[in-house]
């Protein structure tokens, strides 16, 4: 199976928008922690997957999106595709905390493996990781760095008194 993708600018950065023919397989940030396997197979272009992936994350950076509605296809063990769902379930403008996740998942224990979980989740801001915070409320660590998340949760509205400069 061929794996297309394609590059965007986005106000955090450019984007790897990556897809196979059962829909979004990736989006990563540059310089990124847990880069996607690339291989033979992968080619630069458009299709109609990317094509949506793009105009949707124009639009929820412009304010106008708040859930996107793209065929997904992560690539994980079965305990990392359940908090992948599960993060899905964080509406827009909401926090939570590992623990939550946790719980949600009915092991209050797993807490650990839902933050590591979370960290390797292929398809950014979509399924939305950034929002997951620490139990205290603090922003705890993201592949995208801190100051991305940062400024998805301020876009969101998620940080209170927060604007989109780092406030």
């Amino acid at each position: 199976m061929s794996i297309d993708y394609l590059q965007v600018d986005s106000p955090v950065g450019r984007l790897l928008l990556v897809a196979d023919a059962r829909g979004l397989r990736g989006i990563e940030f540059e310089a990124s922690r847990h880069p996607l396997a690339r291989g033979d197979d992968w080619r630069e272009g458009e299709t109609g997957v990317l094509r949506a992936a793009r105009a949707q994350l124009g639009q929820y950076f412009r304010g106008e999106r708040r859930r996107f509605e793209l065929p997904l296809a992560p690539q994980g063990t079965l305990f990392q595709r359940r908090v992948w769902q599960a993060l899905q379930g964080i509406d827009y403008g909401r926090t939570c905390s590992y623990a939550d996740i946790a719980r949600q998942l009915g092991d209050g224990q797993a807490t650990r493996a839902v933050g590591a979980a979370n960290g390797r989740n292929p398809i950014a801001i979509v399924i939305p990781c950034h929002r997951v915070i620490g139990a205290d409320g603090s922003l705890t660590g993201y592949g995208g760095g801190l100051e991305r998340k940062r400024f998805l949760l301020a876009l969101e509205g998620a940080l209170p008194g927060a604007d989109l400069f780092g406030g």
